[in-house]
């Protein structure tokens, strides 16, 4: 399957993150980060719903394409800039009303809205990713279809002459607290005014740490048969959820140890050590590194001292073939 989308705000050679994720452009980091934590634990192969292509299928799209859309929405620095380019598409392409080319009726419909852009940008944004990760088979497709959604919302923003420059300056203006611009204001600034307030939930968003977990125990899976390119792909996914996590840590270091790259073995293992010297996995770890590592010590003795033991061999032989006693 083809991860390749061409509609959109990805006609213009950027990557739409919020379409991947399926985020308003003027979603705030929490609201980011819950909807990532949420469609993640969708994708995973131990909560994902499906035949094992379908949950292949999905791995595929978390590694891909969530997982980087994240880290690049949840970095500060990242999100400033992604909203700067995206700033100056809508810029671009508000000039271009009749070369613009929409395809899919819900972009159409916001192309035709006259007023509440805003309101009718959230109520289309919110039917079209409600199940946008339901069925892995169309994924990619209803990504496209909300990229090209936040590519009219744009320029139809431009064109009312509201930018994101514009919203900073009103909101400097307006509140007595904010003497100054910087880039916290940037960092919470919207390419648009806030969308209403949307229906609370109580639902309890899976943390990262619980997310961790599920890669563990995938790569624990793993390890058991033998699979351990497969393990250590999982604890590399457990990690970057949860850096410190002394299970993954450890059991990063055992696999290493399979695979006979001691070093790597041992940077995991003192990772593991120091989080927590008390886990089994990690107990278990360094002991078998411990004696991996006196194995090789044995050998490598043995090997010299064979090497020493033939070299004398092979004197005295030579010695004796080539020497004469004197008379």
């Amino acid at each position: 399957m083809s991860f390749t989308i061409q509609h959109g705000l990805f006609r213009a050679n950027i990557t739409d993150y919020h379409a991947i994720l399926g985020v308003s452009l003027d979603a705030e980091p929490k609201k980011i980060r819950l909807k990532y934590l949420r469609t993640a634990q969708k994708l995973h192969p131990d909560t994902c719903k499906g035949n094992p292509e379908e949950k292949k299928l999905a791995s595929q799209i978390l590694s891909r394409l969530v997982n980087p859309a994240y880290q690049e929405l949840c970095n500060k620095n990242q999100y400033i800039e992604h909203q700067l380019i995206l700033t100056q598409i809508g810029k671009r392409y508000a000039e271009k009303k009749d070369r613009m080319t929409i395809a899919s009726e819900p972009a159409k419909k916001l192309l035709q809205t006259e007023k509440d852009i805003d309101l009718a940008y959230h109520k289309i944004l919110q039917e079209l990713t409600k199940n946008q990760y339901s069925d892995i088979g169309k994924v990619i497709s209803k990504t496209a279809i909300v990229s090209e959604l936040n590519f009219v919302y744009l320029v139809l923003k431009q064109r009312q002459g509201i930018n994101r420059e514009e919203q900073v300056v009103k909101q400097k203006f307006s509140s007595p607290t904010n003497s100054s611009t910087n880039q916290s204001d940037s960092f919470n600034s919207s390419v648009s005014t806030p969308p209403a307030a949307e229906p609370q939930t109580t639902e309890e968003p899976p943390t990262p740490e619980s997310l961790a977990v599920s890669y563990i125990r995938r790569a624990k899976e793993y390890m058991a048969q033998g699979r351990i390119n497969d393990t250590i792909t999982e604890l590399k996914d457990a990690l970057k959820l949860d850096p410190n996590n002394s299970t993954a840590h450890g059991l990063m270091g055992q696999a290493y140890i399979r695979q006979n790259q001691l070093t790597m073995a041992k940077v995991h293992l003192n990772k593991a050590h120091k989080a927590n010297p008390k886990n089994p996995v990690v107990i278990q770890g360094k002991e078998e590194l411990e004696k991996v590592t006196k194995k090789q010590k044995n050998r490598s003795a043995k090997a010299a001292k064979n090497a020493g033991k033939n070299k004398k061999d092979d004197s005295g032989f030579f010695s004796g073939f080539f020497g004469s006693k004197k008379k």
